[in-house]
């Protein structure tokens, strides 16, 4: 079986939509490298789009999967409930940032996460409107992609989308986008196109995933909740790409002074399995009757028996501490590179939740080309880059936070190969 063999044959049968970034075929995986079926050896700092912070196959969160396997694979906890869902539930509510009683349901998907708090939301406030932001990713489906704030390639060709959402200006200092133009652009859709008290929920990413690894100012945070008090607003933090760990918090809104009322989560959480969760004040989460939450295959067991094995690895393994320290190594070689690699606009992230912006020397132009690159010489060098950002220019990293000490600095010696090259 060969890698050209087998594109050939994912020509033929699978959707050209279904985009693939790389030429060859997963094999075998452990922690932070990966083997294709032709016995080739890959670091991966994509970490399946940042859900293995605690690396492929770790052997807790294995056997804890193994175990449930040998018990059941499913009932439906809408039909026959289960324990792990209140136990994984229990904790998530004691974990998640807020001093108020919370209430978790648990879904397949990031995507199902996000269009479940809007649900909740509207139904709370008995209000339509939402607002997302600029560059934000929110999924693909059809509530998801209407909340996303980047065209291509997401929302080309699909619509129209989902009525009344709406979309502010995300801060961005360095592409002129202050604090002040955020929250002003908020202000005006309330005077053009939607009143405050129909607005619903405001949606936003502590840290944008797709949109650039742009961390939110504190104080832009502080005046979202600030806003959302003052109209009956629930404000919705989404944490499906920023959460466990990742930003060297167990979640990034942890990093601010305030909380949201509603969080969603999902990739890092059960470590490779599909399982997603909304968090929220109990009194939002109850509104809704029962049947009005949930799915068939919501709150997956499997799921749930790795969600409870990652949270057990984090606090044992102290991956909060390590990610701080591999964000602090990795954006250490970067700063140092840049006397080298002119195209280097901003290095930037918390924790180990890093990138890299590039722009064309000398100029704020954005360099995707130059970016573009770099991911294909460091996949030759065999290291998996992942890029992101409104404009393409932008490194992400998302390596596993349990990576091992040598394949981390083997990894770095590619990723500067790569730039100079």
């Amino acid at each position: 079986m060969s890698n050209k063999d087998l594109m050939q044959r994912k020509a033929d049968a699978t959707p050209r939509g279904v985009g693939v970034m790389c030429t060859f075929f997963a094999d075998k995986a452990k922690n932070a490298e990966v083997w294709d079926v032709e016995g080739n050896r890959y670091i991966d700092f994509a970490g399946g789009i940042g859900v293995l912070n605690t690396g492929h196959l770790h052997a807790r969160v294995q056997a804890a999967v193994a175990e449930q396997l040998n018990r059941f694979s499913h009932t439906s906890y809408s039909i026959i409930p289960y324990e792990s869902y209140v136990s994984v539930a229990e904790k998530l509510n004691q974990l998640t940032p807020g001093n108020f009683a919370k209430k978790t349901a648990f879904f397949s998907t990031g995507a199902e996460a996000v269009e479940n708090a809007i649900k909740v939301a509207r139904a709370a406030t008995g209000r339509p409107g939402v607002i997302a932001f600029g560059g934000a990713f929110h999924g693909r489906t059809m509530l998801g992609m209407a909340l996303t704030g980047k065209v291509a390639p997401y929302k080309i060709g699909f619509g129209p989308f989902v009525g009344e959402i709406y979309h502010a200006a995300y801060p961005n200092a360095m592409h002129g986008v202050s604090v002040e133009d955020s929250l002003a652009s908020i202000e005006k859709l309330f005077k053009f196109d939607i009143e405050a008290k129909r607005v619903a929920a405001i949606i936003f990413e502590p840290v944008q995933g797709e949109g650039g690894f742009n961390i939110a100012p504190t104080e832009w945070v502080v005046a979202l909740r600030q806003l959302c008090d003052t109209h009956g607003i629930v404000l919705i933090a989404d944490e499906v790409q920023a959460g466990f760990a990742r930003t060297g918090k167990l979640f990034a809104m942890e990093h601010y002074p305030v909380a949201p009322d509603l969080t969603t989560m999902a990739k890092s959480l059960a470590g490779g399995f599909p399982l997603s969760a909304l968090v929220g004040k109990a009194e939002l989460m109850d509104v809704s009757a029962p049947g009005a939450l949930g799915g068939t295959y919501a709150g997956s067991p499997l799921g749930l028996a790795a969600a409870g094995a990652v949270i057990d690895v984090i606090r044992e393994e102290n991956l909060l501490e390590r990610s701080n320290k591999l964000g602090d190594l990795l954006k250490e070689k970067l700063h140092s590179l840049k006397k080298d690699i002119p195209q280097i606009a901003d290095v930037r992230g918390l924790g180990a939740m890093v990138a890299v912006e590039f722009n064309q020397p000398g100029t704020h132009q954005p360099d995707a080309e130059f970016t573009k690159k770099v991911q294909t010489k460091a996949l030759e060098s065999g290291l998996i880059l992942l890029t992101c950002g409104v404009y393409g220019n932008v490194l992400r990293f998302l390596f596993p936070l349990t990576i091992e000490d040598e394949i981390f600095a083997e990894a770095l010696a590619k990723l500067e190969a790569a730039l100079k090259a």
